[in-house]
């Protein structure tokens, strides 16, 4: 367990921050699996927009939305 003050307060945003990722990346994997299951143009690009904002945010590496879009590219 954290000792002080700023180690308590990181601690606290660490939970939070984790929790938002958690939701966020949920969604991407959501989005992917939806995308790749019925093949529309709609889900393929919500897919896409979706891998380049965890990207942006850092919540996955870039090359791998690359590799997302790419594969989901391929479904059309």
């Amino acid at each position: 367990m954290p000792v002080t003050k700023t180690a308590k307060r990181a601690l606290r945003v660490a939970k939070r921050k984790a929790a938002v990722n958690s939701i966020a990346r949920s969604r991407l994997e959501i989005a992917v699996r939806k995308a790749r299951k019925s093949k529309k143009a709609a889900d393929v690009v919500s897919a896409s927009s979706l891998a380049d904002r965890a990207a942006k945010s850092g919540l996955i590496h870039k090359n791998r939305a690359s590799r997302i879009k790419s594969s989901l590219a391929k479904l059309k």
